[in-house]
């Protein structure tokens, strides 16, 4: 006959299998509060540009991914989302979750010129905010080989003769505006030609489909070494150091065409400050490295890293003056 156990050791037995249940059930529980603790980023985080490939911001864009990852330890991806003058990347960029796995790497323009170009716009200003303004850059002013004009003025004299085609990164870009106002200004008569970014706005004036362009100086600059196309002034306060021998526009009487390019990270506005903090160290950190400052410099950039309420300030002037260059010169999108 079998002895029956204990009553002690079978109720001691049970209630350590109920422990083990509750305790792996509280486990189960907790998974995903634990999870939502662990620090950002968790995951790959998307740097949207919202222009081409091949142009500064995306050279730019790739050389911030590959620090930030190697700081935060999870892949930074670049994905390119050109069109409508920026309009396309930041329209995504604002519709994104508020989480900080999707950051806008762009230029200014988008947010100080397009709101007085378009008639109504995909997304509203509130809907983002600055994370950083990275840098800023000038413009050149470049002319195709088949332009007889060997300097600025000469090339004025020759558009108030015979009207000049202007390529341009797109409508609303830097180089569009900027080429209004060199018109504005100087009663040289021009037509417009937007194209989609740096990149095809220099191939067009290698090819001759058009006859000028003011366009970012990278792109410009192995060109104007191998004599394809001239260099015929830059837009910045101070010369070029890729083109020191350029004069710019204010030694040549027009400081109203001074002209500078920001870039600029934006993120949706009601992404958490805790991850916009780690996201800004992080990229100071990187604004410091040597690689990214040599990078910087052969994009013709100037380093700001310009955070907070100076960015919020820096794009507010530049909206309101934007504002005031496209009533005067009743600027189109074209």
């Amino acid at each position: 006959m079998t002895a029956a156990l204990p009553r002690t050791t079978f109720g001691r037995t049970r209630r350590l299998a109920l422990a083990a249940v509750a305790a792996c059930a509280a486990l189960s529980l907790a998974g995903p509060a634990i999870a939502a603790d662990a620090p950002y980023p968790t995951k790959a985080v998307k740097f949207l540009t919202n222009f081409p490939a091949g142009g500064p911001i995306d050279i730019l864009g790739r050389a911030l991914a590959d620090a930030l990852q190697k700081d935060l330890k999870q892949p930074f991806i670049v994905d390119n989302r050109p069109g409508a003058g920026g309009n396309i990347g930041a329209d995504l960029m604002a519709k994104s979750p508020a989480d900080g796995y999707t950051v806008l790497l762009g230029i200014d323009s988008t947010f100080t010129i397009n709101p007085h170009l378009y008639a109504s716009m995909p997304f509203a200003a509130k809907d983002l905010k600055p994370l950083m303004i990275f840098s800023s850059s000038g413009l050149s002013f470049g002319v195709a080989s088949s332009v007889k004009a060997k300097t600025l003025p000469e090339f004025i004299a020759q558009a108030k003769a015979e009207p000049a085609t202007f390529s341009s990164a797109g409508n609303g870009s830097p180089g569009h505006i900027a080429a209004e106002i060199f018109a504005s200004d100087t009663g040289a008569r021009i037509t417009h030609v937007p194209y989609k970014g740096n990149a095809p706005a220099v191939l067009a004036l290698m090819g001759n489909e058009v006859q000028a362009g003011i366009l970012a100086t990278p792109g410009l600059l192995p060109q104007v070494q191998s004599g394809k196309l001239r260099a015929l002034a830059v837009t910045g306060k101070q010369r070029s150091p890729l083109l020191p021998e350029v004069p710019t526009v204010g030694e040549l009487g027009l400081k109203g065409l001074e002209f500078e390019v920001l870039y600029v990270a934006m993120v949706p506005a009601a992404t958490p400050e805790p991850v916009m903090q780690t996201l800004r160290q992080s990229l100071q950190k990187a604004m410091a490295l040597p690689e990214i400052k040599s990078r910087l410099a052969s994009l013709d950039m100037v380093p700001l890293a310009e955070t907070g309420s100076a960015a919020s300030e820096h794009l507010a002037g530049n909206l309101a003056r934007y504002g005031r260059i496209v009533k005067a010169t009743g600027m189109k999108v074209d």
